[in-house]
């Protein structure tokens, strides 16, 4: 949300310097993202005049420039057609910095004519679009004074962040009520205008309320449209806005000055009356944008006899715009539903600034009262008589009293806050509040739609109040706490060994894009936000490892060279609780990383076991598959099961992935569904007397012949298995692909008594069992020589 410090002054009465106002804004939860003040940079760029322009005598479209400064006249060659004798324009001296190319201007030649100086152009001064022709100042313009001075440049211009909750601070009057509720300032009343129609409305109006609960509007007829008058231009165009007329000026500036989008049609283009509907498939719109859109099922929509002619809350369209030709309008006022108008927008791809206000929750209680004062502006600005006011429908019920209790602020909040200043707050911010000190009944205004609960009231009270007031204190004795369910204490196990592997734990959004998630197996409808916060995070993601992927990225984009992440949370697959799924997912890219400067360890890329040796850390036993979903790459990737079920997955990330992503590969990456694993059925965490057998250990070599497609982990679980109070560890050493669909897998089998010495007999018989289990298991047979 922009905005300049002069327009917050028009509603907010105050004497507190600029600082005091960004910190205030940023206590307030309104972050200030960026102030910018162009006459800083414009300064030193003054207004001259020609006094002399002619033809440069080695170049036929230059011209040599004698110019007035005030203070001397100096020469300058100059390149604009537009440049003539008795013109004043915007002079930069040597040693001024141009904005738009950020270099010294400098003492030079043109063609063998010395320049010194440059007049200046609307883009070199990123005031305006690429021309032809510099700068033509009003011949009224003082000599020597700074330009932007002059031009009205000096404002300094405030970008806030507004959360999607805020939708009330997306208007200038909304933030300057904030800040009068900390003091800073007193708020300025809105003057309330209400015009007397002399004529009755001659458009009628039809509205279908499930499209729209309330809709006013009138005619405005012997208007005349054309630019509009310096002080709003400049208003506008100090936040980036471009002036059109002065009726759409007039719409603009009450959607950024009370954030009350509004609407004027040509009366003249209409053909009959209009209705407000929901839409069918297959329409069509040219847009005021130029563009045309094929509507789909119930988006509302206005129409006259001739067919749709605006998106309604989002952007109206070609037919029935104003231009200067304009001398009757029907001016409209309306409350749209959020939700609708967020679906459509999205679905259309139209981002205006109609849309994002409405999908935040315009004021409904405003629809009226900014009606009557855009008509109040038209009839001073643009002349002409306005009609009766017609309307349909009545703004939605505010919500239910909220019962608060004012000493909820120091036990849910930590502050100490008195009753009195408790409601005098909640009043400057709009609140309806009764009762007694103790209990009070408060009633939220009719432009706050999130607050709902007791605690929302604290949240108010503290956030005007100041976080920053809210007292240290120290522990004390800390209470006894109760042990954590054993699922949640896993999450915190998973989470300690993974960083005890290198990795770092992360935070990312439970929501991504829909490309995103097409990739990774997609989601239902159901799994579609109805209100996203933003285009890039529009369902809820069906698996961690996109949002990780992102992350990687943007370390890419930074130089780091070794990247490991982390996350434990949920993934999901429906809108129900057995749709999440609690998943500890984590990404190595790059090279694997070592300590710094270790000169005996060489740098190697991250691979496979990599990934393998993260998930053995929090996942002992069950079986491998090679096999993984689609966002793995084929043959260097796996699946963990505990019997039928998976438990999860590893191995490198698709290069079709990588290539989506933008990133360099390797990359590898492990998903893990932490609460399938069983749950330990003891009711003690004490573990077992580690026995040590006194006895040695005997170790037999073992070379087997199997199919090549026989996964070796099914080799050492049939060693295992073939006795497994004496085999006690089994390890693969070797792996030679002979032909013909074989290989031969070397093992190594250590053998080990708790109680006696083996001797040869019984190490032969085990060997044996060994031999069969192996064979029965996976087919294989003994190497010639393999034992």
């Amino acid at each position: 949300m922009k905005f300049t410090f002069s327009w917050l002054k028009d509603h907010l009465e105050t004497q507190a310097p600029l600082e005091a106002i960004l910190d205030q804004l940023n206590a307030l939860g309104l972050v200030v993202d960026k102030v910018e003040n162009k006459a800083k940079a414009l300064e030193p760029f003054t207004i001259c005049e020609i006094v002399e322009a002619e033809k440069h005598p080695n170049a036929d479209r230059l011209k040599v420039c004698r110019v007035n400064t005030g203070n001397e006249i100096i020469q300058v060659v100059c390149g604009a057609p537009n440049a003539h004798k008795g013109m004043k324009a915007v002079l930069a001296r040597p040693g001024v910095v141009i904005p738009s190319t950020q270099q010294v201007l400098k003492v030079g030649k043109v063609r063998d004519v010395e320049s010194f100086g440059m007049m200046c152009s609307a883009q070199e001064l990123l005031l305006g679009e690429a021309s032809d022709g510099i700068i033509e100042v009003d011949p009224s313009a003082p000599l020597g004074e700074s330009y932007a001075k002059w031009a009205g440049l000096d404002e300094i211009l405030i970008d806030i962040d507004i959360t999607p909750n805020r939708g009330d601070c997306l208007g200038v009057y909304g933030i300057a009520r904030d800040l009068a509720a900390t003091g800073i300032g007193t708020l300025k009343p809105l003057k309330q205008s209400v015009i007397k129609g002399s004529f009755p409305c001659p458009v009628s109006l039809t509205v279908d309320h499930d499209a729209c609960p309330y809709f006013t509007g009138r005619v405005i007829r012997g208007v005349k449209n054309g630019p509009s008058p310096e002080w709003l231009q400049k208003k506008l165009q100090a936040i980036g806005l471009k002036s059109i007329s002065t009726l759409v000026d007039i719409t603009n500036y009450f959607t950024y000055d009370r954030a009350r989008p509004l609407h004027v049609f040509d009366a003249d283009k209409l053909k009959g009356g209009l209705k407000v509907r929901l839409s069918h498939p297959g329409e069509t719109l040219i847009a005021l944008d130029g563009k045309t859109y094929t509507l789909s099922e119930d988006m509302a929509v206005i129409e006259d006899e001739s067919g749709v002619i605006s998106l309604a809350g989002i952007m109206g369209g070609q037919s029935t715009g104003c231009d200067d030709s304009t001398h009757t309008v029907f001016l409209e006022s309306a409350f749209f539903d959020p939700i609708r108008t967020a679906m459509t927008g999205r679905n259309l791809g139209i981002i205006s600034d109609s849309r994002f206000r409405f999908e935040r929750g315009v004021d409904p209680e405003s629809t009226l009262p900014g009606l009557e004062a855009a008509t109040q502006m038209i009839l001073d600005l643009c002349g002409g008589e306005a009609s009766d006011v017609v309307s349909v429908g009545s703004p939605p019920e505010r919500g239910k009293p909220i019962i608060f209790h004012p000493s909820r602020c120091e036990s849910l909040g930590g502050m100490q806050i008195t009753p009195v200043r408790t409601t005098q707050i909640l009043k400057t911010l709009g609140f309806e509040v009764k009762g007694s000190e103790e209990k009070l009944e408060v009633i939220s205004p009719s432009w706050r739609f999130d607050i709902e609960h007791e605690a929302d009231l604290v949240e108010e009270v503290l956030r005007v109040e100041g976080y920053d007031k809210i007292a240290s204190l120290s522990y004390g004795v800390r209470p006894e706490g109760k042990p954590l369910p054993p699922l949640q204490e896993r999450r915190f196990v998973v989470r300690d060994k993974l960083a005890g592997r290198g990795l770092m734990e992360v935070v990312t959004w439970s929501f991504m894009a829909q490309k995103d998630a097409d990739l990774f197996g997609g989601v239902p409808e159901s799994l579609v936000l109805m209100n996203p916060i933003s285009q890039e995070l529009e369902v809820m993601r069906p698996s961690l490892l996109p949002n990780l992927l992102k992350t990687v990225l943007l370390n890419q984009n930074r130089g780091m060279e070794s990247i490991g992440l982390f996350e434990v949370g949920p993934q999901y697959s429906a809108p129900t609780s057995e749709g999440q799924q609690m998943m500890a997912t984590g990404v190595r890219a790059g090279v694997f990383p070592i300590f710094p400067g270790n000169w005996c360890e060489k740098k190697r890329p991250v691979d496979i076991y990599d990934a393998k040796a993260d998930v053995c850390t929090i996942m002992l036993g069950g079986t491998w598959e090679s096999t993984a979903p689609s966002w793995y790459h084929p043959g260097r990737s796996a699946t963990l099961k505990l019997g039928s079920q998976v438990m999860g997955y590893f191995g490198e990330i698709h290069p079709r992935i990588l290539k989506a992503f933008d990133l360099k590969g390797p990359v590898v990456g492990f998903e893990i569904f932490v609460d399938r694993w069983p749950i330990s059925k003891k009711k003690t965490t004490a573990k077992s007397h580690l026995i040590l057998s006194p006895y040695q250990a005997v170790e037999r070599d073992f070379a087997f012949v199997i199919d090549q497609a026989v996964p070796a982990n099914n080799l050492l679980v049939a060693v295992t298995k073939a006795d497994p109070v004496l085999v006690v560890g089994v390890t693969l050493f070797d792996v030679f692909e002979m032909g013909d669909g074989k290989k031969s897998l070397g093992i190594r089998a250590s053998l080990q008594s708790k109680d006696h010495t083996l001797t040869d007999e019984e190490i032969q018989a085990v060997s044996q069992k060994i031999i069969s289990s192996v064979a029965q298991a996976t087919g294989g047979v003994l190497r010639a020589g393999g034992e």
